[in-house]
């Protein structure tokens, strides 16, 4: 998607900026208030198709910013955090968590690649 695509999404949708900040390398609580942000952000394209925005424009605004890769990338970061923090690699639990989790980043990636 070109910059006037993206201007043209935004205006369509009444968008006129969404701006956060976190610091990557110290406290992480501020990660907490990122992902409410993320959800209104998703949830005002759902909105803005609702009261008429062409839902293709949003759904490959969506692909092009590789929204479902990013999600993907957070599901993929949490499944190994999870095998390094284990004492035993064969722990069931702690296994089945992490590949869980690393199922979840495939479906993710799967369902937009399918649109």
């Amino acid at each position: 998607m070109n910059a006037e695509a993206s201007k043209e999404l935004a205006a369509t949708a009444h968008i006129t900026a969404i701006e956060a900040t976190a610091d990557r390398t110290g406290d992480t609580s501020e990660l907490a208030f990122l992902t409410p942000a993320a959800a209104a952000a998703l949830r005002l394209l759902a909105d803005a198709i609702q009261r008429g925005t062409d839902h293709d424009i949003v759904v490959q605004a969506l692909k092009d910013a590789g929204v479902h890769e990013a999600f993907a990338n957070v599901l993929d970061a949490s499944s190994t955090a999870v095998m390094n923090g284990v004492d035993d690699p064969y722990d069931f639990d702690e296994r089945l968590e992490a590949d869980n989790l690393g199922g979840a980043a495939s479906q993710v990636r799967d369902a937009l690649r399918w649109l």
